[in-house]
C-alpha cells in the first residue's frame, strides 16, 4: 500500500489535515514529534483514540498539519481527521468509530461578544447608587 490517504478534521477554530500511509506508527505534527507537540498525556490519548479503537496503533505513519485554535481543539481536530482516514482505509472500521462519536463534527464554537456587555452573556456590574 503506497498510496497516501488525505483527510481533514475540524474542531472549534482548529483545522487539521492529515496524510496517513502504511508504516511503523510514526506521527509528526507540524514537522515536530507527536509527543513534543502534544505534551499533555490526555491530549496524546485523544489523538491516539481512533487508532486504539480499531487496533491499528503502530501500523500507520501519520503526518499532521494543524493550525488555528488551542491545543485541545487541535488535538480533537486531529482525532477526527484520523478517524475519517481509517474509515476511508477500511469500511469495517466505520461502525466502531461512529459508535464512539469520532466521526461527528462537534459544531460548538465560542459565542461572539455583544455590544453593551462585558463578554458574550456577562453584563457589566450594576450599581444602583
Amino acid at each position: 500500500m503506497t498510496d497516501v490517504i488525505n483527510t481533514v478534521g475540524r474542531r472549534k477554530t482548529a483545522v487539521a489535515r492529515i496524510y496517513l500511509k502504511a508504516g511503523q506508527g510514526e506521527i509528526t505534527v507540524n514537522k515536530r514529534a507527536f509527543k513534543q507537540y502534544f505534551t499533555i498525556e490526555t491530549l496524546q490519548n485523544t489523538v491516539l483514540h481512533p487508532l486504539a479503537l480499531v487496533n491499528a496503533a503502530g501500523n500507520y505513519d501519520i503526518k499532521v498539519n494543524v493550525k488555528g485554535g488551542g491545543t485541545t481543539g487541535q488535538a480533537e481536530a486531529t482525532r477526527m481527521a484520523i478517524a475519517r482516514a481509517l474509515c476511508q482505509l477500511n469500511a469495517e472500521n466505520r461502525p466502531a468509530l461512529k459508535k464512539a462519536g469520532l466521526l461527528t463534527r462537534d459544531s460548538r464554537m465560542v459565542e461572539r461578544k455583544k455590544p453593551g456587555r462585558r463578554k458574550a452573556r456577562r453584563k457589566f456590574q450594576f450599581s444602583k447608587r
